[in-house]
């Protein structure tokens, strides 16, 4: 499994889910792909009033902020 994190700079909420993310212990490392949905007009549409937004690309579930800890262990399962 690898995550996307969709994201934009300056984006207080943005800095708090990667804040989050990076402090929650994992059994495992999952690699994390930073995409800047700035770089992309369709992402922009997508993403734009969601992020952040954590992505699986093994099954394509996403999970928007605001979510806690536990949310997050339970979409990594």
């Amino acid at each position: 499994m690898e995550l996307l994190f969709y994201t934009t700079s300056q984006c207080h909420l943005c800095e708090l889910a990667e804040a989050l993310l990076v402090s929650t212990p994992m059994p495992v490392a999952i690699p994390v792909d930073v995409v800047d949905i700035a770089q992309s007009e369709e992402l922009v549409q997508r993403y734009g009033t969601r992020i952040p937004v954590l992505r699986r690309d093994d099954t394509g579930h996403e999970l928007d902020w605001p979510f806690t800890r536990e949310q997050l262990l339970t979409f990594l399962q």
